[in-house]
């Protein structure tokens, strides 16, 4: 079934970046009206009001008692302009989330046409059939209501319910977690690498390796290496690493990490939709030419919050798989022995005699 937000979402995102409609003769040639008049038509009569309303407290003409009701509904008045431009705020700022690079299609696609319509990207114009408002209501609140193509009937936005979303840490539109910020953050904090491997800006090195304690030895303590065939009959040692004492040291720190994330359902929902699902490598999330990595294994907003129980765990199992696979593995991959004599290339076909060898003659059988 076809994700409607990812495919909507992604064609608005191509509309805005591409260059194409500076090529559209008729759209060149045709008047654009982007002024909404969002504030004059929404003040348009307080005025009178007001004035009423003062006239009224002033004369002792008040249908109140004490002229209670007057004196509330000209405090809102007052009020109002200011929680006006607040509102207008919080939601720019929110839908604003669409830019990022990293944003999750699976975002409602509405918030990416009001954004496109709020910043006056060509074709989101009152001229190609959009339309936004503001209405002060009864109660005090304020609301926004949005139309025109692509958006479902009327969407309304109330600035008591948007308020009350930001207030409690949720989000209108959540922002995708930097996945790979977070990950080499967590390489430093696993304590697989000795202090010396950082720079003084808290990075790993280039050459960063991790501490010897991790890598397999024999019973005499000497490293145990894997072969690399190079070819042309040449061969390399390369360390081999304890991955279970690896895991019980690093454990720790990314089930935090996870917890963190997961602290934020929206969060990890986006990071799973964007980085975690597929179990891509981190060159193909960069190659990616649309941030829609999930595709059918995507999570839903509206359909998987709160997450269950097994979609945390499935999350915190994928997570370490990707951070392994990503960041960790680079460090345990090829990597040189320290000895320098060990780290040379040698003739493989020799090296297997010195082994039989050296096999005959532990055994006692020459």
């Amino acid at each position: 079934m076809e994700n409607t937000n990812i495919t909507n979402n992604l064609i608005i995102k191509q509309l805005n970046q591409s260059d194409a409609i500076a090529y559209n003769l008729d759209y060149l040639a045709s008047p654009t009206n982007n002024d909404f008049n969002l504030l004059n038509k929404a003040y348009e009569f307080t005025g009178k009001i007001y004035a009423k309303m003062k006239l009224s407290i002033q004369n002792g003409t008040c249908v109140s008692e004490n002229c209670e009701l007057e004196i509330k509904k000209l405090l809102e008045l007052e009020a109002a302009p200011q929680k006006s431009l607040d509102f207008l705020s919080d939601l720019i700022s929110q839908v604003s989330v669409v830019d990022e690079p990293n944003y999750d299609p699976n975002n409602n696609f509405v918030f990416t046409v009001i954004h496109s319509l709020l910043s006056s990207k060509p074709g989101f114009s009152k001229t190609d059939g959009y339309n936004v408002s503001m209405h002060l209501l009864h109660d005090g609140s304020q609301q926004l209501v949005f139309s025109g193509p692509g958006i479902p009937g009327e969407f309304t936005l109330n600035n008591t319910a948007l308020t009350s979303l930001l207030e409690s840490g949720t989000s209108l539109v959540v922002s995708t977690p930097d996945i790979g910020k977070n990950m080499m953050e967590l390489l430093k904090d696993v304590k697989i690498f000795s202090e010396d491997m950082v720079n003084e800006d808290g990075d790993l090195l280039p050459t960063a390796k991790i501490s010897e304690e991790f890598v397999l030895v024999d019973a005499e303590g000497n490293p145990i290496y894997e072969v690399v065939d190079l070819g042309d009959n040449k061969g390399r040692n390369v360390l081999q690493y304890d991955m279970d004492k690896i895991d019980k040291k690093t454990s720790p720190f990314i089930n935090a990490e996870i917890a963190g994330l997961l602290s934020s359902e929206q969060s990890a929902v986006a990071a799973w939709n964007v980085y975690i699902a597929q179990g891509t490598s981190q060159e193909e999330d960069d190659q990616m030419v649309q941030n829609a990595n999930a595709g059918n294994k995507s999570w839903s907003y509206e359909k998987d919050l709160p997450l269950s129980q097994s979609n945390k765990v499935l999350f915190e199992k994928k997570y370490k798989e990707y951070f392994m696979k990503n960041y960790l593995k680079q460090f345990t991959t090829n990597q040189l022995p320290s000895v320098q004599a060990d780290a040379a290339v040698f003739d493989l076909e020799q090296s297997k005699k010195q082994e039989a060898q050296k096999f005959l003659a532990d055994n006692n059988l020459n």
